[in-house]
């Protein structure tokens, strides 16, 4: 097997199918055509001797073996970007930096982080990517993200966590509903409720779920089976007077302020709240600029949510216990 005659773009051709799990995107990230992507792919499982793609399905699945080789090309690119990171020294915060973002965060935290960082990073180019956690996860720890935004804890193993903010999870009710008349609502006061979830994959559904059994509603149910992929359309379901749904904070704060009076409701203490951090690698290349990303984005938001709060219960947005 001669590896001489591999290519470090070669291997990021590989990684850029890998992370799309399509030939055309990955194409398109890359600037280049499909076809001389895919005819330099080849050349690697030639040279290698292991077909790393399963061309027959989509979208592209990685095989048994070919996950081993996309594993090295990692691990490969990363230590090459090391000597880069040395080269360019540490002090001055320049280049690219990929940045995940699961989908829940991405509407309220942007607006109020991107501002931001042009002013105080003008020289840092950010490339954002939205990918739900499990896929942020495989991708930090694969190298091929610098750092990410996600709820925790998860607890991961080679990840390390560092809190931005906490946010209290909130009831939204539809107009005129009878549990609008109590200040505070119980956990309990929901397992009569139909309470309309994210979809599978977000980790905010999960967060819900641990709130009560809110699938074993028995009264109140829509004779429709329908979960969302974002807070808007839960609220335009809950103000039709289609059940209620569960809000972050970040999200409720975006309400007409009517209409957070007359139909949103804060849990009972402890109060339940969606805690929000920075993902690095525990052996990641860009210290600087992570600690620069994690400033600003600390920064962005509203100072009474970067602390911990008396009387609160973070929920896992995970399934572990």
């Amino acid at each position: 097997m001669n590896l001489s005659t591999l290519t470090l773009q070669q291997l990021r051709y590989v990684v850029a199918v890998d992370r799309y799990r399509s030939f055309g995107d990955a194409a398109r990230a890359c600037g280049v055509s499909q076809p001389a992507l895919s005819a330099q792919i080849k050349k690697v499982e030639a040279v290698m001797g292991v077909a790393i793609f399963d061309r027959e399905r989509l979208p592209v699945v990685v095989t048994e073996r070919g996950s081993l080789v996309v594993m090295q090309a990692h691990k490969v690119l990363e230590q090459f970007d090391r000597l880069g990171a040395i080269g360019e020294g540490d002090e001055e915060v320049t280049g690219t930096y990929r940045l995940g973002i699961i989908p829940s965060i991405i509407p309220t935290l942007l607006p109020l982080f991107l501002p931001r960082l042009s002013r105080a990073q003008p020289k840092l180019e950010l490339e954002i990517h939205e990918m739900k956690t499990d896929d942020l996860v495989r991708h930090l720890r694969g190298g091929s993200l610098d750092g990410g935004v996600a709820a925790t804890p998860l607890d991961i193993p080679g990840l390390h966590e560092r809190v931005i903010y906490h946010e209290a999870l909130e009831v939204y009710l539809s107009p005129g509903h009878p549990l609008a008349v109590h200040e505070r609502v119980r956990q309990s006061d929901l397992l009569d409720e139909f309470v309309w979830l994210l979809s599978e994959g977000h980790c905010f559904r999960t967060q819900v779920l641990h709130l009560c059994n809110v699938r074993f509603a028995r009264r109140g149910r829509p004779l429709v089976n329908f979960d969302a992929e974002s807070f808007e359309t839960l609220v335009r379901l809950v103000d039709a007077k289609l059940g209620v749904t569960i809000l972050p904070e970040l999200v409720s704060r975006k309400l007409p302020r009517k209409r957070r009076d007359a139909q949103l409701r804060p849990f009972v203490p402890p109060e339940p709240v969606r805690e929000i951090s920075y993902l690095v690698g525990r052996e990641h290349v860009r210290r600087v600029a992570s600690e620069a990303v994690f400033r600003v984005l600390r920064a962005s938001v509203p100072a009474g949510l970067r602390g911990r709060r008396p009387r609160e219960a973070v929920i896992r947005p995970t399934a572990r216990a």
